[in-house]
């Protein structure tokens, strides 16, 4: 009974210390982070932490895959939850879910600090990359169930603008973040949507 118990409770403790070093990063960034940190926001042992991930690195690296996850999803949810009739509503949903509703926004605020490990970690990189091709991806499904019913007519190609839009998402997202006091979270929807009706030909979103 305990042993067949054990793989379970391993992969909870080990979603625990993940949920807790996520909580550790958002608070205090990556160079501070430390294990106490992680005990800490965990509620147990240094030792417990190093006993799951021997490697501190390993343990950023399942947050940074998590947090990926955890966005697409809710992207995927916002698009898929709009009126299914309506391409507008459904691309305005989408352009809803990629923009961090204050400049303290926990999900945003944790991709961008993850995403500076790129620059230095393969495994960073990779994750990064997925994510910016799944959200083109659901950009382009957007545009082009949009232009396909005759709601967009687009001024380029779907996939070349959706790689356009999740650019723009992601440049405002970094000013809102980083609390660039010219950039409001409204301001910068505004400019998206503007953009969007720009490149679909669509006065409806």
């Amino acid at each position: 009974m305990g042993k067949a118990g054990r793989p379970r409770n391993q992969t909870a403790r080990r979603q625990a210390l993940v949920s807790a070093a996520g909580q550790a990063i958002a608070e205090r960034g990556l160079e501070g982070l430390r294990i106490k940190d992680i005990a800490d926001a965990a509620g147990v042992s240094q030792g417990s932490v190093l006993y799951y991930y021997p490697e501190l690195d390993d343990l950023v690296l399942e947050v940074h895959r998590g947090a990926v996850e955890s966005y697409l999803a809710s992207r995927q949810q916002a698009y898929d939850e709009a009126p299914a009739d309506g391409p507008a509503a459904r691309l305005r949903a989408l352009l809803d879910s990629g923009l961090p509703s204050t400049a303290d926004d926990p999900v945003h605020g944790l991709l961008y600090e993850l995403h500076r490990r790129a620059g230095r970690s393969p495994g960073h990189a990779e994750l990064m990359t997925s994510l910016f091709a799944r959200e083109v991806a659901l950009y382009t499904t957007a545009l082009e169930v949009g232009a396909a019913t005759g709601v967009f007519t687009l001024t380029g190609s779907a996939h070349d603008q959706a790689h356009g839009l999740v650019a723009l998402e992601d440049g405002y997202g970094l000013h809102i973040v980083s609390h660039n006091a010219a950039l409001h979270p409204a301001r910068a929807r505004e400019l998206m949507l503007a953009h969007a009706r720009a490149v679909t030909g669509c006065a409806d979103l």
